[in-house]
């Protein structure tokens, strides 16, 4: 009769699936007849002969398999004839001298993290007493330290082996073993992110009924995978480094700091020392399904905690890009950012766009013109390509080539500052800055910023490295906008469909189309003056939170004064600042200077305005004004009396102090558009 034992490891067996390297070296360290070892020598190879003793090291954050590949090295080292030994560390009670001896074979050690403490005498003293033909294989959420690697005997019999997510083809493979909806496969890969844990959880959650559009429809899954990925947090500043590395795209000492207070330097130690967190030139980063799990579980239980630790992600990484020297440096901050927005969005354009790997943004040079016409003709027709030739000849500053390692060019994208004498020629540019000219004509000094071309030379504008890399130049563009940029518009994408939800999320309404070449390209549109950066950041905040938001294009209606409208503005509310039922009517009270005040009415958000910039003129100007607007006590020929003046004199004054109060306030609302909050 066959044992429950037997039942379940046989239902084990079945569920494996994947692995295939792993299982493929692990024969070959054991001498499996048909096997082939590594070439003795290679880095991270086992150097030794079949035979030999020999350590395999495998490591990886806790539910990522490493017990269950575990299960099938013993079931292949019994196939071979190989006497097989188990030891987990949850079950020796820390005393090292319960580790067992084999004769020979194969010894397989679980959980060796819990053993780290006695590391030095496991590798100086237990393993070299064993058997000279035992293989053992490690298994525990550390790799191998310095001691493994600083020994040149360990550093040749030892191999190490990463143990990460299952790739696609092997989740579905699972997915299909487990009889999984194959219509629901993509979501559930997408959620899981391959890790095995989680995908066997929430294989578990769709045969109770439930299939999750995210990890945060199941706490429960996120409570387990959380206990059993990540130690606990010895106290509440680790547990805050945890959820802010969970909302960074990278994390840096100097980033924690604000956040965990006092010297971060010990709790970011703890941090890098985590299993599931990896380094990269720019700081640390969590597994992704750490991360979601970490997000879904604050997000569940405490939502006011997760909303502010969002904000501050937003303005921290926005400042640290900023801070970063360097043009590549910059952009590539700006690229991790985008990526993991992206991969954690639920707007397809978003989800797809692939990570960059050997290929940045760069100046047009010589030789390029015909690479760019060229990708521009295949995908985009041939009338296209002449105009896109056009704006090269003449605006080669505009362009941006996104290069291959060996300097050719993958794609490219195009920014142009549009003015009235650029029309006639391209439908493209004539319908963008036509748009903005009739909703919003630029004042004198201000520019029309349109994004006219791009094309993937492989892809067309399909998900490529340099769809990536044209989002990210599109969000560096916006946190370094101009304060004398009016407008910037977006006319380089051909699927409306698949790209309104995106702009629409950063606030860019649909503005028309234009047609080149039988393709039809939509157009979005954003007003600095109207809605500020500031007022983007917080309007991209709440979307992506889902809290409920005014529609992008709900404010393009609003007026937008000249300068001698706004001066006429200022001496209407001058006049009326006392009579409160007037001044709500006045224009001035709908200027994104007013509607950068929040907590206040805008008529009583307009009357401090008006009395900062009464404060900023000389003592005798601002005591004519305290005395004729902001707090008058008589008839202005009273007023020139009691100020010893003319009453031409003190009119001449007076329009002097007036103009001088708009002309401050109109430089406060240009340089408003590039306000930016303090944290």
């Amino acid at each position: 009769m066959t044992s429950l034992r037997e039942t379940l490891r046989a239902i084990r067996r079945r569920s494996f699936t994947g692995r295939a390297a792993e299982v493929a070296m692990f024969r070959a360290a054991l001498g499996a007849p048909g096997a082939r070892l590594h070439n003795p020598g290679a880095p991270g190879m086992l150097s030794h002969k079949p035979g030999e003793a020999g350590v395999l090291f495998v490591h990886g954050p806790g539910g990522v398999g490493k017990s269950a590949l575990l299960d099938v090295f013993a079931e292949v080292a019994a196939e071979q004839g190989a006497d097989v030994t188990r030891a987990d560390a949850r079950h020796l009670a820390h005393v090292p001298q319960m580790l067992p001896t084999p004769a020979a074979g194969v010894l397989l050690i679980d959980t060796y993290e819990l053993l780290e403490p006695v590391d030095d005498w496991i590798r100086e003293q237990y393993l070299p007493s064993l058997p000279g033909d035992c293989l053992v294989v490690i298994a525990g959420r550390q790799p191998p330290g310095p001691a493994w690697r600083a020994d040149p005997a360990w550093r040749a019999l030892t191999r190490v082996v990463t143990l990460g997510n299952l790739p696609d083809d092997d989740g579905r493979a699972y997915l299909g073993a487990q009889g999984v909806p194959a219509t629901a496969h993509e979501r559930l890969l997408m959620i899981s992110r391959g890790h095995p844990l989680t995908l066997s959880m929430i294989v578990d959650a769709v045969r109770r009924g439930t299939v999750p559009d995210t990890l945060g429809d199941l706490p429960d899954v996120v409570g387990v995978l959380l206990g059993r990925m990540i130690d606990e947090a010895p106290s509440p500043r680790h547990r805050a480094a945890l959820e802010m590395c969970a909302q960074m795209p990278v994390t840096t000492e100097d980033l924690l700091r604000p956040v965990v207070g006092g010297d971060a330097g010990d709790v970011f130690a703890w941090l890098r020392a985590r299993p599931f967190v990896d380094e990269s030139p720019y700081g640390l980063y969590p597994h992704d399904v750490v991360r979601d799990a970490l997000n879904a579980d604050l997000r569940w239980r405490d939502p006011d905690r997760f909303a502010e630790l969002y904000r501050r992600k937003l303005h921290a990484v926005r400042d640290r890009i900023l801070a970063t020297p360097g043009e590549q440096d910059r952009m590539q901050l700006v690229v991790l950012a985008v990526v993991l927005n992206g991969a954690r969005s639920p707007l397809t354009a978003l989800r797809s766009l692939p990570p960059v790997m050997g290929i940045w943004p760069d100046r047009p040079a010589d030789g390029d013109r015909a690479a760019i016409v060229g990708m521009t003709r295949r995908w985009q027709g041939d009338r296209q390509a002449e105009l896109c030739a056009y704006w090269l000849d003449r605006r080669p500053q505009g362009f941006r080539v996104f290069r291959t390692a060996d300097g050719a060019v993958r794609g490219f994208a195009a920014r142009l500052d549009l003015t009235e004498s650029d029309l006639g020629v391209d439908p493209g540019a004539d319908t963008l800055f036509g748009y903005a000219s009739k909703n919003g004509p630029p004042r004198p000094g201000e520019r029309v910023r349109a994004w006219r071309f791009f094309v993937d030379a492989e892809c067309g504008q399909g998900p490529s490295p340099s769809l990536t890399l044209f989002m990210a130049c599109q969000m560096l563009d916006i946190m370094l906008i101009d304060d004398d940029t009016a407008w910037t518009l977006v006319g380089a994408f051909q699927d409306a469909e698949l790209w309104t939800p995106v702009m629409e999320l950063l606030d860019f309404w649909t503005a028309g189309d234009y047609e080149v070449g039988g393709v039809t390209y939509p157009v979005f549109a954003h007003d600095w003056r109207r809605t500020g950066f500031a007022e983007m950041v917080a309007l991209l905040h709440a979307r992506q939170l889902g809290a409920p938001v005014r529609p992008a294009n709900a404010d393009h209606g609003e007026p937008i004064l000249s300068e001698s409208d706004f001066a006429a503005a200022v001496r209407s509310a001058l006049r009326d600042l006392h009579a409160p039922e007037v001044l709500r009517h006045n224009p001035l009270t709908r200027s994104r200077l007013v509607r950068q005040r929040s907590g206040t009415t805008p008529a009583e958000a307009l009357r401090e305005l008006l009395g900062e910039a009464a404060a900023t003129l000389s003592p005798e100007l601002h005591e004519l004004v305290e005395r004729t607007f902001l707090r008058p006590a008589a008839t202005q020929e009273r007023v020139a009396a009691t100020l010893h003046l003319s009453f031409n004199t003190y009119r001449r004054h007076r329009d002097k102090a007036v103009t001088r109060i708009a002309s401050w306030l109109w430089d406060q609302e240009r340089l408003s558009v590039h306000h930016r909050p303090q944290d």
